[in-house]
């Protein structure tokens, strides 16, 4: 920057802001961006004319030439220490910043990719189905096909919208207290219909009053998504469920009797979109990441692991703090 009367103003530009000496009405340092400027520290000293221009930041204040050095050296450690911790505060921030919203854009980008696919699998099988109806038995079994494909845009569009209202931070939680017990058996209730069509039964112990304080319904909607990944996988079997509870949390078990999840499975599984090695044909993998989600709201987890005598097992923690 130009000199002006006896002063000097001098910038120092990293590529995201700019470190401003100037000593027009006694030494000041400026911190300048997005054409705001921030002044930390003033002093009474005199301008110097020697040195050269420095980058900004903390290894901007290193690499000065001897003009910033010395105005900077006449601020004192205590001031210098305040500055170089506040550079370093809003570039780290910049730069976490820029790092989360390409993170998102590409994140974005993949869910809309997976999201057209999902959508197009039905489409086609239903045009399918048209096509080949005609008469009799084809026709039959045409109108049964666009039934199943209809089902699935539906479970489709409800989740999406679902997954919109929790990125979104829409979803309302009522969280209150809630029986353990009661929750399981109201999630099986709902899918009874899923466990008569693959022969599984299920087996709920009582295991005295626990309490949690969760939304209901939402929880119940997690709780049947983890249930019925074990039907899926565990056709003719049965579908365990137990509870406990400690100091710090209360912890569900909803485990199979099936082979378990493939050990290159195990760290995706809760990925949207995600489709495992033994994925059920119709899935769309959105199940296990909306159960995270709604859990994750209420203070707490789920995790995925195969138990030691076979089988896959889901464990909830949901702490009380």
């Amino acid at each position: 920057m130009e000199n002006q009367g006896s002063g000097f103003e001098e910038c120092f530009d990293n590529g995201i802001g700019y470190l401003c000496c100037s000593d027009y009405a006694g030494c000041a340092l400026f911190w300048c961006q997005a054409g705001v400027c921030r002044r930390f520290c003033r002093r009474d000293c005199a301008s110097e004319e020697t040195g050269g221009p420095a980058r900004a930041g903390i290894d901007g204040i290193s690499g000065a030439g001897q003009r910033g050095k010395r105005v900077l050296s006449a601020l004192g450690e205590d001031e210098l220490s305040k500055l170089e911790d506040q550079i370093y505060k809003t570039v780290t921030y910049l730069y976490q910043t820029r790092e989360e919203a390409v993170r998102v854009k590409n994140e974005f980008a993949h869910n809309l990719s997976n999201i057209a696919h999902q959508i197009k699998t039905p489409i086609t099988a239903i045009s399918l189905s048209v096509q080949t109806m005609g008469s009799g038995s084809a026709e039959k079994e045409g109108t049964e096909q666009i039934q199943r494909q209809l089902m699935r845009l539906t479970h489709l569009e409800e989740a999406l919208l679902l997954l919109a209202r929790l990125d979104a931070g829409t979803l309302v939680l009522k969280r209150e207290e809630t029986d353990v017990y009661t929750l399981l058996m109201l999630a099986a209730d709902n899918l009874q219909e899923i466990f008569a069509q693959s022969e599984v039964s299920v087996d709920i112990s009582e295991l005295g009053e626990v309490k949690v304080h969760v939304d209901l319904d939402w929880t119940m909607e997690a709780v049947m998504n983890l249930m019925k990944n074990c039907a899926e996988h565990n056709a003719g079997g049965c579908v365990h469920c137990a509870y406990g509870q400690n100091p710090l949390y209360t912890k569900i078990l909803i485990w199979d009797e099936g082979a378990g999840f493939d050990r290159k499975d195990l760290p995706h599984l809760f990925e949207r979109f995600y489709r495992g090695k033994n994925a059920r044909e119709g899935g769309i993998g959105i199940g296990l990441a909306l159960a995270k989600e709604l859990i994750g709201r209420q203070n707490g987890t789920i995790r995925a692991k195969n138990l030691p005598e076979g089988g896959a097992c889901f464990e909830i923690r949901i702490y009380r703090h």
